[in-house]
């Protein structure tokens, strides 16, 4: 997933209401910024932090930036934008690299589950069994190499968990997929004292049949792709 636009170099002055960011662009004007990301974004809010902004291509953005990217001390970058992913996602899905899934026929996007749940994708193979596909955006890392999920408490991530387990129980083949939009991590691990019920739910998920994947990505100021996967330790 290329960033087309350019993106825009600015520096972070703070992040407020979840989705607000005041910015300071090379050419020192003062903006502010969408920030696509309702989580906590632990350790990539850090005040005069290198950032990298889209501009507003479309009628659907109210402001004229949004935030795509963070760069750690170390010179890493983070895609902090949550909405990226399933774009992301959609591009390993077509060139066929995520191992595990199928790469016959097409996945479909946003596919109606039961009452009031949406999974990102879903297949269908010649013989109609159904696969979906869930995707969780993964930013945190509080340990040098460990991704971690989630970053804030999630109700919604939780209910993901038990419709991809109704799905298996109505003899579905249910996965849920952990990108990791970073590129200094290794490893990936649930934060069960961020959000213990998530850890609960996920552990009673996967002896339910659900298969977790965990994929990491390279992140550079041109683009977001796909790199290699990274196993899940609970």
């Amino acid at each position: 997933m290329l960033f087309d636009p350019p993106l825009q170099p600015a520096r972070l002055v703070r992040r407020y209401k979840r989705f607000l960011a005041d910015m300071v662009l090379d050419d020192g004007r003062e903006i502010v910024a969408h920030c696509p990301n309702p989580g906590s974004m632990m350790g990539l809010a850090a005040p005069g932090s290198p950032c990298w902004l889209s501009a507003k291509t479309g009628k659907g953005r109210k402001l004229d930036f949004g935030w795509e990217l963070v760069g750690l001390a170390g010179g890493a970058l983070v895609g902090i934008n949550t909405g990226q992913a399933n774009k992301i996602v959609a591009e390993g899905l077509a060139a066929g690299m995520i191992p595990g899934l199928p790469t016959d026929g097409h996945w479909r996007p946003e596919v109606v589950f039961g009452s009031g749940t949406r999974f990102d994708f879903a297949h269908t193979l010649a013989s109609g069994a159904l696969t979906y596909l869930e995707v969780k955006s993964v930013t945190l890392s509080r340990q040098r190499g460990l991704a971690e999920f989630p970053d804030a408490r999630t109700d919604r991530g939780l209910k993901h968990l038990r419709e991809l387990s109704a799905a298996v129980a109505q003899g579905h083949r249910a996965i849920l997929l952990f990108l990791v939009q970073r590129m200094d991590c290794s490893n990936l691990s649930v934060a069960a004292d961020i959000d213990p019920a998530y850890a609960t739910g996920l552990t009673a998920a996967i002896a339910a049949g659900i298969d977790v994947i965990g994929h990491a990505c390279k992140v550079t100021r041109a683009g977001i792709s796909l790199a290699k996967p990274i196993t899940l330790t609970l």
